[in-house]
């Protein structure tokens, strides 16, 4: 047959059901308020329209989408006895799984970028990274990577299935989609890991770089203890969003095709589904005190 009408997600553990929904459902809900927050305090406090603070608003707004992808329908799946899924909707699924997905490759690549000219080129900064420029980039940002997500989607549907229909997976993603599909998958493995690996090297190499320039930058150039120490503290904030978001998706991604591999897949997408979403917020916010600020003034405004 060319699709089945519904596939089962598998790989939950009954008897931990209990604890891994409340586990999820705590972090989706830190992910929710926390970036809700991040959102509200960029829209409303005039003192962060600055381009970083309109990247971190988009990546807010990411992250809660990102997360409501996936999650809602794995809390579903922990007490349900079917754990199904229509056909549309697994596709669906993984269409926006990595739109959304490789959008946030995008965005903290951009991230570092804005990072780079303020610190290494700040007269130049306001004509480079001015408001229009800025609506562009968001933009570009999320339009390729539907574009990207569409190849994926497409090229997936198409394929034949026949046999078992559960998926040994929380959520549709291409790889435990290819283990159900018959004939060659040949192509498919090709462009999952050709496009997934460039995409995600290509990107990771360029914010990297883009924070190795920095910290060189400021350890030749700055004389001021104080504006070393506060723009290191900026760009620590960054690198540690970037680095808990690459480490878990290079590892699946570039990580060859095997039955032993799917296993690991399954844990580490919860990492970069459901627990790096909820940490960006508390990062951002404990870290960067303009944030902390404008959190602490609205709090006082709402009490």
């Amino acid at each position: 047959m060319s699709a089945p009408t519904s596939v089962s997600q598998g790989g939950y553990i009954q008897e931990l059901n209990p604890i891994l929904f409340v586990m999820v459902l705590a972090m989706y809900f830190i992910n929710v308020f926390g970036n809700g927050a991040i959102m509200m305090i960029v829209i409303l406090d005039s003192r962060l329209y600055s381009p970083m603070y309109f990247f971190l608003g988009n990546l807010a707004c990411l992250d809660i989408c990102f997360s409501t992808v996936t999650v809602p329908k794995m809390l579903e799946n922990f007490f349900s006895t079917s754990k199904a899924i229509s056909f549309l909707g697994c596709i669906t699924q993984l269409h926006f799984f990595h739109f959304l997905g490789c959008t946030d490759a995008l965005l903290l690549t951009v991230m570092a970028f804005d990072r780079f000219v303020a610190i290494c080129r700040p007269l130049h900064y306001p004509s480079i990274m001015n408001r229009q420029v800025c609506i562009q980039v968001a933009a570009t940002i999320w339009a390729i990577p539907f574009l990207h997500a569409l190849v994926h989607s497409i090229m997936t549907s198409q394929l034949n299935f026949c046999g078992s229909n559960r998926i040994h997976h929380f959520f549709c993603d291409v790889k435990p989609l290819l283990e159900l599909a018959c004939g060659n998958t040949e192509l498919n493995r090709w462009l999952l890991n050709t496009l997934a690996g460039t995409i995600g090297i290509g990107l990771f190499f360029l914010t990297f770089l883009s924070y190795f320039y920095i910290v060189t930058y400021l350890f030749l150039k700055t004389r001021s203890c104080s504006m070393l120490h506060k723009a290191l503290s900026t760009c620590a904030s960054h690198f540690m969003v970037v680095m808990i978001f690459y480490a878990p998706v290079l590892f699946i991604y570039i990580n060859p095709d095997s039955g032993s591999s799917l296993e690991k897949d399954r844990i580490i997408a919860v990492m970069y589904t459901v627990v790096t979403p909820a940490l960006n917020p508390l990062i951002y916010a404990l870290r960067n005190k303009e944030v902390r600020c404008a959190l602490n003034r609205k709090l006082r405004i709402l009490i």
